[in-house]
């Protein structure tokens, strides 16, 4: 641990999927690094790029931030699976706290920070970025809600923000969840949050500022629409009708893999 700091944490890894973010990943990863760096021995960012068409891979590769890597997949298969590739990569470094957050850059590198601090101090299992401020579309926040309504009584408590992509765990268990998720979920964090709520893990939330994405695309490329479209792109009403069942399959439905293969926390609330 680095003199003067306030988390005892010797190594971190940053895990972040990405997809044509060439724009504004490389001031994202600077001020991750300017933010986290201090704060542990040494410290790994890991950069999913989940085969960009744009030049993602070139500008991370060519970075001079000490322990940053980026590992592009054999083939480009969305969000979820990304991400989960992103959280392998990060636990074979053997790194003892796991940190993911998106590479479009909507928070910043202080309250990521703040929120590997809130695991060690308020000896949580895991800590949730809650968003504030969100600038994205109607929809998109209007999915969100209905998610946690949804999941509200599968979990036995409201979560605050259910998808939300900036997360810290300890290594074992995310270790945990990710065996019992398995390679491709579409949406594993919402499966990740209600599996949380119900073996009773200590969660904790810190609420973080939701910036813009960065770069030169303001929405993002992940939905097929460009700009700010009044209604939601087809490709995101499809993602959504996907997202429903596989959650019924994997989380909700009575002997789903998130209730029967999940191994018992390492630790629990009393």
């Amino acid at each position: 641990m680095k003199t003067g700091s306030h988390v005892s944490f010797e190594h971190i890894a940053i895990v972040m999927p990405a997809y044509n973010e060439a724009d504004g990943i490389a001031g994202f990863l600077e001020e991750i690094a300017e933010h986290v760096a201090p704060r542990c021995d040494r410290l790994d960012i890991i950069v999913a790029d989940d085969r960009s068409t744009d030049a993602t891979a070139a500008v991370v590769a060519g970075l001079t931030i000490a322990g940053v890597d980026v590992q592009t997949q054999p083939a480009n298969r969305g969000h979820g699976p990304t991400a989960l590739a992103a959280y392998r990569a990060g636990l074979a470094t053997a790194a003892d706290l796991i940190v993911h957050v998106d590479g479009d850059g909507q928070f910043t590198g202080e309250d990521i920070a703040r929120v590997i601090a809130a695991l060690e101090v308020e000896d949580a299992d895991v800590v949730h970025g809650v968003r504030r401020g969100r600038d994205d579309p109607w929809y998109r926040r209007m999915l969100s809600a209905g998610l946690r309504l949804l999941v509200r009584p599968f979990a036995g408590r409201g979560v605050p923000d259910i998808n939300t992509p900036l997360r810290a765990y300890r290594p074992e268990v995310i270790s945990a969840l990710l065996d019992a998720v398995g390679p491709d979920a579409l949406v594993p964090h919402v499966h990740f949050s209600l599996a949380e709520a119900r073996r009773r893990m200590r969660v904790r939330y810190v609420a973080v500022r939701s910036l813009p994405r960065r770069g030169a695309e303001t929405t993002g490329t992940m939905w097929g629409a460009s700009g700010q479209p009044l209604l939601p792109p087809p490709r995101l009403r499809a993602f959504a009708r996907d997202a429903l069942a596989e959650l019924w399959r994997l989380s909700l439905r009575p002997g789903a893999r998130m209730r029967t293969h999940l191994r018992e926390p390492v630790r629990q609330d009393a």
